[in-house]
């Protein structure tokens, strides 16, 4: 592959397709922007398949109009010729001595091999490049990852791996746990990815060559200069939808793209979006809580999913915790509260600082649900029962208005009593507030437009609970032994639904919906976006609906709910009490 010598353009030294050699000697390509001054200075690094050459608004043109429409400031202060999906834009960083690196993973964009995503392969071409970065003559030793989405969910798993040269990190929304956050939502496969594999890395393949676009400044092709035959694309890379259906419970496949949380001790700031249910925010949550590093934060947000990484808002932000790590910098962050939310109302978002997570102050309130489709403050007094189709839109409980303005912010948990005509069901729980009128309230979500308060899933055979990590507020299941059930058979089963905040007003109602397939606030929306293959209906692209997973045979059959003494189900609500 020739190479373009180092110029000098928009006020940075740039230096395209740098290669670094991986310890199996594949060499993978890099694009370097540093300020013009000579000098050592700390590095902000992404790796991932998404074409370092692909401008944002030519892969994603849909997210970026509406992005830049929206806040303007994003654009602003930039010649937008470097913006790439889900990375840092190099004209907002390197004015402030910064170096940006930003890799094509193996065999995507312009770096040849076989693409493996989040595989064991992967994580150590990550680590490799990160130590490549640390030594180079204009890196001062310190290396910053940065980054949305993939960008963020690798530097759980290279921070695994404790390369030493990795000083901070900015996970911005990313996802951690590969089976539990990713691909089997509560036991049930996760069909995203395959949709994903085939519409945002399938695209931008090596091997594309003239096949794909160029790049807005070199003018080269971003898939590497050779054009390869379907044939030879498809020998280098793996099955992937298959293999993660080939995987149906939490095994070394999922646990080998997995982090290993008492390993990661890098400062880290972990970037969250209540909205993101079906995908991130878990990740970011459990990173959190989880990881040994002493030096760790959370921020939490709403809005789409690739918009507030690149509003000053969170470009602030970033600056302030890198600044503080990679430069000792006074930035204020030796002052940053742990905890920092942007606290959703109906309308609007307020930022709150909290010392820890979930917040102290909770009050966890158990509503219960009552056959006669009421959510209340205590139990029913005599036993019931109603079925529902299990592959169906299921039963809604609703709350009466609630008295006085309330805030719930936290992570949900439902414990419910079911029977099954088969020897499985798969259960959808969506929590929901309702205006007065009974009209739903939703939101702008990370992908969706009409995305619900809150979600959780559980396949009843999976709903074998791990005792050394459950807690009160988050049941966390082992998804290791398939428990099948004995039609007609009762069972309890807790299930996670993911965190989430909204101020309720005075008069609004809250509901919990148990469901046999995916939520849906409409049948038909008309949103869509240029990179994903379904229309938005409320879920997203995060759906599951793949036969092969869910066979009509085994989960077509009757579902049938419980409660009353013998079988008080609930959902329990984080309530947070005011200062």
């Amino acid at each position: 592959m020739s190479e373009i010598a180092s110029e000098i353009l928009d006020g940075m030294c740039i230096e395209w397709d740098v290669p670094i050699e991986m310890d199996d000697g594949l060499v993978l390509r890099a694009d370097v922007f540093r300020p013009i001054t000579a000098g050592r200075y700390p590095v902000i690094l992404s790796y991932g398949p998404y074409a370092k050459g692909l401008a944002f608004q030519d892969g994603y043109p849909s997210a970026w109009q509406r992005m830049v429409a929206e806040h303007p400031d994003v654009a602003y202060g930039s010649s937008n010729k470097y913006q790439s999906w889900e990375v840092v834009d190099p004209e907002k960083w390197v004015p402030d001595g910064y170096v940006c690196v930003r890799v094509d993973s193996r065999g995507a964009g312009r770096s040849p091999g076989r693409i493996d995503p989040f595989s064991p392969r992967e994580t150590r071409d990550f680590y490799n490049c990160i130590e490549w970065a640390g030594v180079q003559p204009w890196s001062s030793g310190n290396v910053g990852l940065n980054g949305i989405s993939y960008y963020g969910i690798n530097q759980w798993q290279v921070a695994s791996l404790q390369p030493p040269h990795l000083a901070a990190m900015c996970i911005w929304e990313g996802a951690a746990d590969w089976y539990r956050d990713m691909t089997h939502h509560g036991g049930i496969l996760n069909t995203f990815w395959a949709n994903w594999f085939d519409m945002q890395v399938k695209t931008v393949q090596y091997g594309r060559g003239e096949r794909a676009p160029s790049n807005r400044v070199t003018g080269k092709p971003i898939c590497g200069d050779e054009t390869m035959r379907d044939a030879q694309l498809a020998a280098n890379r793996c099955d992937f939808g298959d293999e993660i259906l080939a995987h149906p419970v939490d095994d070394e496949y999922h646990r080998a793209r997995s982090p290993v949380w008492e390993k990661i001790t890098v400062p880290f700031l972990s970037a969250a979006n209540w909205g993101g249910q079906g995908l991130h925010p878990r990740g970011n949550f459990e990173g959190y809580m989880r990881a040994a590093s002493q030096q760790k934060w959370l921020e939490v947000h709403g809005l789409e999913h690739w918009t507030h990484f690149y509003t000053d808002y969170g470009v602030n932000l970033q600056k302030r915790f890198f600044g503080h790590f990679l430069k000792g910098e006074s930035t204020g962050w030796d002052r940053q509260p742990r905890v920092q939310l942007q606290v959703r109302h109906v309308d609007r978002f307020v930022e709150r600082h909290e010392h820890e997570w979930p917040i102290a102050r909770t009050r966890w309130t158990k509503l219960y649900l009552d056959i006669a489709g009421t959510l209340n403050r205590e139990p029913s007094r005599s036993g019931a029962a109603v079925s529902f189709d299990a592959l169906g839109e299921g039963l809604t409980f609703l709350s009466r208005p609630i008295e006085a303005e309330t805030e719930i912010t936290g992570p949900l948990a439902a414990r419910i009593y079911i029977s099954s005509s088969t020897a499985d069901a798969d259960l959808f729980l969506v929590f929901r507030v309702f205006t007065p009128d009974l009209r739903e309230v939703v939101f702008m979500g990370a992908i969706d437009p009409h995305t619900p308060v809150a979600q959780g899933w559980l396949r009843a055979s999976h709903r074998k609970l791990d005792p050394r990590v459950s807690t009160l507020w988050r049941p966390y299941h082992t998804h290791d032994t398939p428990q099948p059930l004995r039609p007609g058979e009762i069972v309890p089963l807790d299930i996670e639904l993911w965190p989430t905040s909204i101020i309720v007003p005075a008069g609004f109602r809250l509901a919990l919906t148990v469901r046999g397939r995916d939520y849906e606030y409409a049948k038909a929306t008309g949103a869509r976006l240029s990179n994903f293959k379904n229309e938005l209906k409320g879920c997203g692209p995060f759906l599951h609906d793949d036969p092969r997973d869910r066979p009509k045979p085994l989960f077509g059959g009757r579902t049938t709910l419980h409660t009353g003494p013998q079988h008080p189900a609930y959902v329990q609500v984080p309530i947070v009490s005011p200062r």
